[in-house]
């Protein structure tokens, strides 16, 4: 699967001028397009401003990088990135905050609530909730030691929550076969999936979406086979039976709060903690399809970097609200104006 030089140059260049292109027809209105300096008139210091309220929150959660960056995920997978995962329950539309595979588990809303609250007082009525979410997450990423990419903007904030749209987000459980399909509904390939499941390389999850794969695999009351036995043995000690489900444990062992290849590195030689994640490499689907990438990416961290930040644009341009008929800037996250 690893890519020649020449071909590795010839694809970074035809995205470079893919995204010139994109930057070139950067207008606003109902035929909008995303483009890189949307704000660069209107918010100049969006990012800076960002950043640092990111930088001051992570004195006291060093989680919040990762968190934020499931954030952006767990949004754009559900109706485009329109910023709905961040809406409050009204009567007769639910939040998708309160679905089960958000709710509980998803988290650093009030960081992005001050974020909001500082570009308001910079540039009122400006920056959209949405495109917050989408430049924390590659600031986040950057400041864990990760690539950097030129954020795409010029996203409105959708009006509506959707929570049974909510409730098909990729899960830790599912195998592959259901993974490819819900990033092929979204016209997101292998290469997307395996590179966007690498944000897993930094952060927590609670002992209840392992104890599975450590004592009932499949309803087997026997632990998953691939996992490798000390890695089971540690976790076990971690997540015992009848344990607090709760508890949170490293994603990644090796550099907890690092961006960099080492998910891949774990799940070669079968230490991925999710279901999902062992999936991309164990499943017999697998070989011929996402193992490869698994491979690729283990060896190389350019090359996963590359992927990553790629992967991250496609997945910033689903479905995105661009005409004013549909969406708005919120002035506050929370709730529509």
């Amino acid at each position: 699967m690893a890519a020649s030089s020449s071909s590795r140059s010839a694809a970074t260049s035809a995205i470079t001028a893919a995204l010139l292109v994109v930057a070139s027809l950067c207008v606003h209105g109902a035929a909008a397009q995303l483009c890189e300096d949307y704000y660069d008139d209107t918010c100049p210091d969006a990012y800076d401003i960002t950043r640092q309220v990111l930088i001051d929150a992570h004195q006291s959660d060093t989680r919040i990088f990762a968190s934020l960056i499931r954030l952006h995920f767990h949004d754009c997978f559900v109706q485009g990135c329109d910023g709905s995962l961040l809406l409050d329950s009204v009567p007769g539309m639910p939040s998708e905050k309160t679905s089960p595979p958000n709710n509980g588990s998803a988290r650093g809303f009030p960081v992005v609530d001050a974020v909001k609250a500082a570009l308001e007082d910079a540039c009122p009525g400006i920056v959209s909730c949405a495109d917050i979410l989408a430049l924390a997450a590659e600031i986040s990423v950057e400041l864990s030691g990760g690539p950097s990419w030129s954020v795409l903007f010029g996203r409105l904030d959708g009006k509506t929550s959707d929570f049974n749209g909510s409730l098909n987000l990729p899960a830790p459980t599912d195998n592959l076969t259901v993974l490819r399909s819900k990033f092929n509904d979204l016209e997101l390939n292998d290469v997307d999936l395996v590179a966007l499941s690498g944000g897993h390389t930094f952060g927590r999850v609670q002992c209840q979406l392992v104890t599975d794969r450590l004592y009932n695999f499949s309803n087997t009351n026997m632990p998953d086979p691939t996992l490798d036995p000390a890695y089971r043995d540690f976790l076990s000690q971690r997540c015992p039976r009848n344990g607090d489900p709760t508890a949170l444990n490293d994603l990644d062992p090796t550099t907890p709060d690092t961006f960099d290849k080492n998910y891949y590195t774990n799940i070669e030689v079968n230490r991925g903690f999710l279901n999902s994640d062992q999936e991309l490499k164990s499943a017999a689907e697998a070989q011929g399809t996402t193992a490869p990438i698994v491979d690729q990416f283990a060896s190389s961290q350019d090359d996963f970097f590359r992927s990553f930040a790629q992967s991250m644009i496609n997945m910033g341009n689903l479905s995105p609200v661009t005409d004013p008929s549909l969406g708005e800037v919120r002035t506050n996250c929370k709730k529509v104006n």
